[in-house]
C-alpha cells in the first residue's frame, strides 16, 4: 500500500509542477469537465465470460482536467462497471454453475496525460474561432487505481474480495467542438492492470491462468468548458 501511495504522490506531484509551469508562462488555460459511457472488453475473456455471461459490459465515468495553451493536457477520471452473474467452479476448463447470485463491481481512478493536435494560438493575436466541424486529435497515457469487488448472497467473510491494484493506460480520440462551452469525443482506451487476478486458486481466473484485470474501452464523451 505505501507503495502505490507514493507512485499516487509522484503521479499528483507531476501533474501539479506541468500544470503551474506552463501556466506561468502562458495567458489562459481552458479547463473542462466532462461525463461519458462507454463499452469496456476484458482481457480476462474467459474468467468474466464464466462468471457474468459475457466479457464485455457498460461502463459510466466522469471527470475533469485542463488544457494548456501549449496543447498539453492532465485530467482526472473516475468509472464504474457492475454487472450481475452467478459464482462459479472451473474444473480441467468446463465451467459449472454453483446458482450464487454474484456481483462484479469494479471503480477506476485514472490520471492521464497528453497531447493535442491543434494549432497552438497565436500569443501576437486573437487566435481564429474553431469552426462546430473542426476535429481535433489527441494521445495520452497515464496511471490507474483499480477497486475490484466481489459479493454474493452467501458469501462469508474469506469469499468477498475488496482488493485495490495499480495500472496504466494508453488512449486516444478525437474531440469535436459543438458550441462555445459544448463538445464531444469520441476515445479508445487500453488498460493494463497486472497481477490482480487469480490470487484465490480457487477461483476461476486462477482456473483460466488470467491475471490481469484490464481491457479495451470504447466511449463517448460530454464535454463542457473551452
Amino acid at each position: 500500500m505505501s507503495g502505490v501511495l507514493r507512485i499516487r504522490r509522484v503521479v499528483l506531484a507531476g501533474v501539479v509542477t506541468l500544470t503551474m509551469t506552463s501556466v506561468a508562462h502562458a495567458q489562459s488555460v481552458q479547463v473542462r469537465g466532462f461525463f461519458d459511457v462507454g463499452g469496456i472488453s476484458f482481457t480476462a475473456n474467459d474468467t468474466f465470460k464464466a462468471i457474468l455471461g459475457s466479457s464485455t459490459g457498460i461502463v459510466f465515468g466522469g471527470g475533469g482536467g485542463v488544457v494548456l495553451p501549449n496543447n498539453v493536457f492532465a485530467s482526472v477520471r473516475a468509472s464504474r462497471f457492475r454487472k450481475n452473474g452467478e459464482r462459479v467452479f472451473v474444473q480441467d476448463g468446463e465451467v459449472f454453475d454453483l446458482g450464487i447470485a454474484n456481483t462484479i463491481t469494479i471503480t477506476p481512478l485514472e490520471i492521464t496525460g497528453g497531447y493535442r493536435f491543434a494549432p497552438k494560438p497565436n500569443r501576437t493575436r486573437r487566435p481564429p474561432a474553431r469552426t462546430p466541424h473542426s476535429i481535433v486529435p489527441y494521445v495520452g497515457g497515464g496511471v490507474s487505481w483499480y477497486r475490484y469487488q466481489e459479493t454474493d448472497e452467501f458469501a462469508t467473510s474469506g469469499d468477498e474480495t475488496a482488493q485495490r491494484f495499480t495500472g496504466y493506460h494508453l488512449m486516444g480520440g478525437v474531440d469535436i467542438p459543438i458550441a462555445k462551452w459544448l463538445g464531444a469525443a469520441g476515445e479508445v482506451q487500453w488498460t493494463s492492470v497486472p497481477n490482480a487476478l487469480g490470487a484465490n486458486p480457487s477461483s476461476a481466473a486462477a482456473a483460466f491462468g488470467e491475471t490481469n484485470l484490464g481491457g479495451t474501452t470504447f466511449r463517448v464523451k460530454v464535454v463542457i468548458g473551452r
